[in-house]
């Protein structure tokens, strides 16, 4: 169990901590805000202000819904990969491309090496930590998804990519365990789409996350997963973020087949879908993981970020997360 690592960083956790996957809806104030800096109508700055207006908001509101570990919210944020690649030299910004429904981004182009030259989060790290008691997680989007989400024409193949970003990226890791952060997730939700390429995806980890003093955590999207699994068990990661709610995926038949021994970020709640679960059937989806993973070795969370939802939805899908979460820790032989 990574509780003993957690108490050597000074963190303390209830049994089932409840964290978010990263991604909150942005409030009506702030979308209004990006669109008239889009405009030029207003400057950075008074952008920023509604920013970290947004970020405050949501800090204080999972403070007190009973959020165990807090995420800022990516208020600042548009897409998970573009985010990056404005700020590391390297990178030009594309036109833009479909990426789910009727979603878009900015897709980014590499047309140099990729060089991190700035913090990119640090900032915004500090902010949102400065407004709690609890420990607020540090986020990033890992090596294999920037590399695989961005047209290349610079680097002669896809690990040769990867593997520079990952050297680029882990500067801004321990930018963040400099100052302070001690809960890093790096997510790779691209690594579920080509199982062949799941030894690079660990490789790239390894230089982001080896020798560093802090509590790494991973999100996967759903994809090829019946591929990837048990392989993704050697991303060097001390907890794995897994959807266990998508109505169109059943990982947990392999899980049965190979019990994770790290820590295990379960999703509860769809983010996809406009329905708020009852408090039966997240705790019924929470029954069905602890008959095979540890009960001191499960988290609980939403299935993925809650971006695509209004501030409503998201608030009581994660309402209902910890309710389930609290009620087993009142009685946990339930």
């Amino acid at each position: 169990m990574s509780r003993e690592h957690l108490t050597k960083l000074g963190i303390t956790l209830p049994e089932f901590p409840v964290t978010s996957v990263g991604s909150f809806p942005k409030p009506s104030y702030l979308k209004k805000a990006r669109e008239d800096y889009s405009a030029q109508r207003i400057d950075q700055e008074a952008l920023e202000r509604e920013e970290e207006r947004a970020t405050q908001f949501w800090i204080e509101w999972q403070d007190q819904a009973g959020v165990d570990v807090l995420v800022d919210g990516e208020m600042y944020r548009g897409d998970m990969v573009t985010f990056f690649a404005e700020t590391m030299r390297g990178f030009e910004i594309g036109g833009l491309i479909r990426s789910n429904g009727n979603r878009y981004y900015h897709k980014p182009i590499i047309t140099s090496a990729v060089e991190w030259v700035q913090p990119i989060t640090i900032e915004w790290f500090r902010f949102a930590q400065s407004l709690t008691e609890k420990p607020v997680k540090g986020m990033l989007t890992g090596p294999y998804t920037v590399m695989d989400w961005s047209f290349n024409e610079h680097y002669e193949n896809r690990r040769d990519t990867t593997i520079g970003l990952a050297k680029e990226i882990r500067k801004e890791v321990e930018a963040l365990v400099e100052a302070g952060c001690r809960i890093i997730q790096i997510d790779e939700p691209a690594i579920s789409v080509r199982p062949e390429e799941m030894p690079l995806a660990v490789e790239a980890m390894q230089i982001c996350t080896e020798g560093l003093d802090a509590y790494f955590i991973s999100h996967v999207c759903v994809g090829s997963f019946d591929q990837i699994y048990p392989q993704l068990l050697e991303l060097p990661v001390h907890n794995l973020d897994l959807e266990l709610s998508n109505p169109d995926v059943d990982i947990m038949p392999l899980l049965q087949a190979n019990v994770p021994q790290k820590d295990i970020s379960c999703g509860l709640v769809d983010v996809h879908s406009r329905e708020v679960e009852s408090q039966d059937e997240v705790d019924a989806r929470l029954s069905k993981a602890l008959e095979i993973i540890p009960q001191d070795r499960i988290w609980v969370d939403p299935d993925c970020g809650l971006k695509t939802r209004t501030v409503e939805e998201a608030q009581a899908k994660l309402e209902v997360v910890v309710a389930a979460a609290h009620a087993r820790r009142e009685s946990p032989s339930e």
